[in-house]
């Protein structure tokens, strides 16, 4: 992903990644956010309903991430998932489908906007209970270690939900059993719109998993190459053996914490600050700036993911409800579960 280029005390020097990644995490954060536009414009066209939280403004958290992890490395995460997902690998199609309810969806229509799942993207969702994935996350680790593999369990959360105990318990086995857990706080400030101050007399998230000696460190969000480093620091950290990371991901939501969402818990000003700093709108003139693309490259891109994202709006429209007899599978693997009839 990166070239040699390091300064005298063998760090990488900022810029030295290649074009190719570059134009990897412009073009991930871009779907990303095209995507979320365009779910609350079919929001308000009543064609998405329940609960809807979109990803608009932490979309260098998802782009750093994947291309700092494999493949094969678990991960789960909260409600707060359409960008995660989608840079995990799941196409924005079926991502799309799912917000509809539809049989097409990546959860056949019944997970909706806070479940999605891909057993072949080792997703593992989208859960939609404040810190449920914690634990479950730290189950995957213990069963990646008791199968002698050298995957991570990647296991992101919200300053919300750090909050949780099963946060604390989680962090004490994953230490204790030296767990190949990376636990990830994407701390965005306002969990369901209260601000970690009023919370916590800890506002430094990361601080917590020093109670536990534990590696745990700052980051910056709004820059994919900073989350990108940070990850691939504490992947190979856990990869030699030596137990789980903890990264809290200093982030912003421009939205609301749901649709329904005024956000007037904090200041335009303040909003305005963090505008100013879009991850998107920084890449890409960090791209044109430094002459890594040109912007003929850039629109190109830009195109193509406007023509992606209006297909999977057709695509979502095109595809079915799931037929009632749909509630009655994928709930127990024992195919002759008798316990469940239609």
């Amino acid at each position: 992903m990166s070239n040699t280029a390091t300064n005298k005390k063998g760090k990488k020097k900022a810029g030295t990644y290649d074009k190719k990644t570059y134009l990897l995490w412009y073009e991930n954060m871009l779907r990303i956010r095209r995507f979320e536009e365009k779910a609350l414009m079919m929001y308000g066209q009543q064609k998405i309903r329940g609960f809807c939280h979109v990803y608009i403004g932490q979309e260098a958290i998802a782009a750093g991430m994947m291309t700092a992890i494999r493949a094969e490395d678990a991960v789960v995460t909260g409600y707060r998932q359409h960008g995660i997902a989608i840079s995990r690998g799941l196409d924005t199609k079926s991502c799309m489908a799912e917000l509809f309810g539809k049989i097409d969806g990546c959860n056949k229509g019944k997970g909706g906007s806070m479940h999605f799942f891909s057993k072949k993207h080792r997703y593992f969702g989208g859960n939609g209970i404040v810190g449920a994935q914690i634990p479950i996350g730290t189950g995957i680790g213990l069963a990646e270690q008791y199968k002698g593999t050298d995957n991570l369990s990647v296991t992101m959360f919200g300053d919300g939900a750090a909050r949780q105990g099963s946060l604390f318990e989680s962090f004490n086995m994953a230490m204790t059993w030296k767990l190949p857990v990376l636990y990830i706080c994407e701390n965005n400030h306002y969990a369901m719109g209260t601000s970690v101050k009023r919370t916590s007399n800890v506002t430094d998230i990361y601080k917590i998993g020093c109670a536990f000696e534990m590696p745990s460190e700052p980051v910056d969000g709004m820059d994919p190459e900073k989350v990108h480093e940070a990850l691939e620091k504490a992947a190979a950290h856990i990869r030699a053996g030596k137990g789980p990371y903890f990264l809290e991901i200093k982030t912003y939501r421009y939205k609301g914490h749901s649709v329904s969402d005024p956000a007037k818990y904090r200041s335009k000003e303040e909003l305005k600050e963090y505008q100013d700093k879009d991850p998107l709108k920084v890449l890409e003139s960090r791209i044109l700036d430094n002459k890594i693309a040109g912007k003929e490259e850039i629109e190109s891109i830009k195109k193509a993911i406007k023509e992606e994202i209006n297909q999977a709006v057709e695509f979502a429209e095109a595809s079915e409800y799931p037929p009632a007899e749909e509630l009655y599978t994928d709930n127990y693997q024992q195919e002759d579960y008798p316990f469940i009839k239609y």
